[in-house]
Formats: structure tokens, sequence, C-alpha cells
């Protein structure tokens, strides 16, 4: 332990853990269900007094919601947010109160619910997006984390310090409003702490990628209001959406409902010279009236500025034992939701491998993986963000497009066929969502099939090793994921399926829990193109095959035992 961290922690015991996670967000606090979950000792810090005031994201996309189904907590995910009557409309107006451009009508929560069983194709899932503030699925999920006796969730706490020991991390933490600091021994540090991590200055990781990008909209300084405004809705020309966009050349804006009722988000582009830092709430109001093209009473519940423009990640998600996740390692423009949902996804992803390191199931060298896997998919989804938000900023909004002549008639033409063609690149993203891919992963057994291509707005189904498996709805009703044990899972598809004594041998040699799913629907092993295959815990097809032949080797490769 070096000296700093010595001086600050003298004279008081240590808390011992095996994971200390430095970030209560969506990314630390899915790494602590995780982990709780399978009885792995963890400590989560959080220099804030509690979960998210400010909405943040808005969107779960439909990968993220069936995580949550896996954990047992989808449903009370979707009775947050919106009413489940409330539309889910994207709509692109002039100003908020004026003329529509384009609209993408979306499934409310209700409809959702009873749409996903009928859906096949690019959208057969277990579960379907749900339009939801971040702030309300913060504070489900710390419920959820701090159900585990295992895990010990403290806000008002912050990391102050740490040092990788080889054998063990030890680091110093602080109340955040004063008192002393306190030591921890922990196996591993996770640092899901933002974009401007401490866990990732200290191991001095640097950014790759490009911030700064300009753009009319969503590129550069952001000015954002959380306001409550009970006659918004009543300003409308327009059928009430969940999302409005406002597209003029004086001020671009979009706001999203919170509540369904009163409460929004409203983040407005800044104009050349325009310096926010010393804006009062009247000037917000002005900001919000330029978009809404009307006066509407507002209570400002908060205010402030960020910056939009970023396509970054970082060079390195690992180091020795300290890890990094979420914001910390990538950061997006939030067009398409995809900065919070990739963030769950790191914490899906490195929570087995460590509860499989620090449970004895499977070598050190397993958690090699987790860059392997991970920094591929956050240029992968970086770049479709950066994509969405050209197409949505790029567009330049000319003064004609107001008029009420032929000429703003005719700017308001090429508006309504753009950001018809926009809110459908951005809004219905099944490609992006489920067509994520671990194909460059060491412990995948790959099998060398063709893979349909990667695109945002279509998303074909495969078995091929290395993605999401193939959705189904049994004749049952059940959704085929829920059947998947709560770790490892062997589907034994078809009514004529071969023998898989060597994988139940190789299972208990290995100490894997394995869950055996015989289904002997033609249709099944048709849709995975083969009678046997093996999903991860964080459901994952890692190999598939006709014979077990070669078990062992199987077992050994997707453990981390030939990294």
């Amino acid at each position: 332990m070096n000296q700093a961290l010595e001086a600050a922690t003298a004279g008081q015991a240590a808390i011992d853990t095996e994971v200390l996670i430095a970030g209560g967000g969506p990314c630390g606090l899915m790494l602590a269900i995780e982990l709780g979950r399978r009885g792995i000792r963890c400590l989560l810090v959080d220099a804030k007094p509690g979960t998210a005031f400010n909405p943040q994201a808005n969107a779960t996309q439909a990968r993220t919601m069936e995580h949550f189904r896996r954990l047992g907590f989808a449903e009370e995910i979707r009775a947050l947010g919106l009413p489940s009557d409330h539309p889910t409309d994207i709509v692109y107006l002039t100003r908020f109160a004026h003329q529509e451009l384009a609209r993408i009508e979306l499934p409310t929560a209700a409809q959702a619910m009873v749409n996903v069983k009928r859906m096949t194709g690019s959208w057969s899932a277990a579960e379907l997006p749900h339009r939801v503030s971040q702030k309300f699925v913060e504070e489900a999920m710390r419920r959820q984390a701090q159900a585990w006796s295992s895990t010990d969730i403290r806000y008002g706490w912050k990391l102050k310090d740490f040092s990788d020991e080889g054998s063990f991390v030890s680091a110093s933490v602080r109340p955040t409003d004063g008192g002393p600091a306190q030591e921890v021994r922990a196996k591993f540090l996770v640092g899901a702490d933002g974009a401007r991590s401490l866990v990732r200055l200290k191991l001095d990781i640097e950014w790759g990628g490009e911030t700064g990008i300009q753009r009319e909209f969503m590129g550069g300084k952001m000015f954002a209001i959380y306001l409550r405004a009970p006659e918004f809705v009543s300003t409308l020309r327009h059928p009430k959406a969940w999302m409005y966009v406002a597209v003029n050349h004086r001020r671009r804006a979009f706001m999203a409902s919170v509540d369904g009722v009163s409460e929004y988000a409203f983040h407005a582009a800044l104009r050349p010279g325009e310096d926010p830092e010393g804006w009062s709430e009247a000037d917000a109001r002005r900001v919000f009236a330029e978009a809404v093209g009307a006066e509407v009473p507002i209570e400002i519940l908060s205010m402030g500025t960020w910056l939009a423009g970023h396509a970054l990640v970082a060079d390195a998600f690992q180091r020795g034992r300290v890890f990094l996740a979420g914001d910390a390692v990538h950061l997006f423009t939030p067009t398409g939701g995809l900065g919070y949902n990739t963030a769950v996804e790191d914490a899906v992803n490195l929570g087995w491998k460590l509860a499989s390191v620090i449970r004895g199931r499977a070598p050190r060298s397993l958690l090699d993986s987790y860059e392997a896997e991970r920094k591929p998919l956050a240029h992968r989804n970086t770049a479709y963000a950066r994509r969405f938000a050209d197409s949505v900023g790029l567009f330049s909004a000319k003064p004609a497009l107001e008029e009420d002549s032929p000429r703003g008639e005719a700017e308001r033409e090429l508006a309504r066929r753009h950001f018809n063609e926009h809110a459908r690149l951005e809004f219905n993203i099944p490609g992006v969502t489920f067509g994520g891919r671990y194909d460059g992963s060491p412990i995948i057994v790959r099998d060398n099939a063709a893979l349909p291509p990667d695109e945002p707005n279509s998303y074909t189904p495969t078995a091929s090793p290395g993605g999401r498996p193939p959705h189904a709805w049994l004749e049952d009703g059940r959704s085929l994921f829920d059947l998947f044990g709560p770790e490892w899972t062997l589907l034994v598809l078809g009514p004529n399926p071969p023998s898989i004594e060597a994988f139940e041998a190789a299972a208990k040699e290995f100490a894997m829990d394995l869950c055996v799913v015989r289904l002997p629907q033609p249709a099944l092993s048709e849709l995975y193109e083969a009678p046997l295959a093996l999903i991860r815990p964080d459901q994952i097809v890692a190999w598939r095959g006709g014979t077990d032949e070669g078990a062992q080797s199987i077992f050994e490769r997707v453990t981390g035992g030939q990294i």
C-alpha cells in the first residue's frame, strides 16, 4: 500500500471486499446486481447523495430490457416512466407548438406488452424497448442491488485513491461531506465513474476517437432544463408524443416527457456567441419559449450545460486488477440511447467473468476477454451514434422553413422527407440493439458461418457463436430465453438430438452450473441450424454443433483456459 493511502487510513480496520465499484450509475448498479445475485461481496461508492435527480438517458433498448427480464425486474421497469397508454412517438416540428414535419409512431408500454408476442423477424424478442427516464431506472436498480446481502451500496462516498498491489487492490474511500477516509482491500476494482473517471485518469489511459464534433444540432455545447410544464400539451396543434424535436433556424431543440404528465427534459443547441454559464431562469424561459413558439409557464427544477459531439473510446479497458466500464471507457453523443445501454452490457459482460474467477471456476485469464469483447462493441456503437447525430444535426434549417409561402412549403417538404427517413434510422434500430457480436473473442468457438450484414435498421437472427441467441416464443406462451439457466445453458434441440453425456461429464469436472434445456420442436433446431447450442451466462452463444465431441476442450475455451 502506498504512503498516501497509509496516511489517509491509519488506525482504521480495512473493509475487506471482493469487488470495489466506483460509480453508482446504471453501469455500476448493474454490476452490483450481477455480482450480488452470485454471492460475490462488493462495495459500491458514489459521490452523489443518491441516484440521479436529473432525467439523463430516457430510452431503454430491447436488449437491456431482456437483461432486466433475465434478472427478474423487467416488469418493474416497464411500470415506471410514462403511463402505460402514453404515446411514445417521436415528432419533428418547426417549433413544438407550430407545424409538424415528420413523426414515427411507436407502441405505448401497454401495446408493447401485447405486440411483443406477435412480432417476428428483426423484432423477435423477449422484450421491446421502453421509454423511461434514467432517474427512475436507477432507483429500481438500486433497490435490486441492495436486496443482496453481499452488496454494500454507499452513496455519499467517493473513491479517493487506489493502488494495484499485484495480488489485491488497496483503496481509500471517504464520505463526500467530510470525515475520515476508510481503507478498502479488494480483489478487483471497477471504475464505472463516468466521463471524468478518476480510475481512468490514475491509470493514465487516454481517449481514442473524436470529440468536439460541430453540428448545428447535437454537436457542441447544449443547454438543458429539467422542468415542469402542466400546460404544455394544451399548446400543441398535433397529437402529443414522447419526444418533440424543434427544427428551425433560430433554436434547434428536443424535449422528452419524463412522467407523461407535466415533467420534461429539454435540451437546446446554443447559437454562436451564446454563453449560458451566467444565464438566469429568465434566460432559460426565453430559450424554452423560442423552441415552443409560444409562452408556456414552466417551473425550472434544474438547469445546466453539457457537451455533444463525442465519439470516444478509451485505449484500454483494463490494467491488472483494475477495470473500466460505462462512460469511463466510451463517450457518445446521446442519439439512439446507446451510451446508457452500452454501459449496462459492459456490466453484464464483466459481472459473470469476475464471479467465475473469484469463485475459482475459471482462470484469471478469462478476464482478458472483457476488453477483447467490449472494446470493438464500443467502437461500433459510438460510430452508430455519430451516424445518427450527423443525420439529425447536419440538416440545415433555413429561415424560409417557417414562411407561409410556396418557398416555405418547399422547404418543409424537404424537411419532411429528411426527418421521416431520419426518424426510422435512429429510432427503429433492431440491428444495433440485437446485432452486436463478439466474433474476435478468444472465448468464443467460432464456426465460420456466413454472417448477416451489420445494419442499424434490420436484424437477421443467427446462432453463429458470438452473438445473441435467436429468440422464439414457445407454444405455451413462454419466451425461449425464460428457459435459460442463471449461468450456462445447453440447448438440446429437435426430435432426435445427439447424446450430451460428454458435456454433462465436463460440466462436473469444470464445476460449471449447466442447465440442460431439451426442446424437441423441429422449428427450433432449424432456427439454430444445429441440435446443440451452448449459451453463456450473459445470453451469448458460445458454441453450437452437432455432437458432444470435444466437450472438455469447448468448456476450457469458453471459460478462458485457452487464452
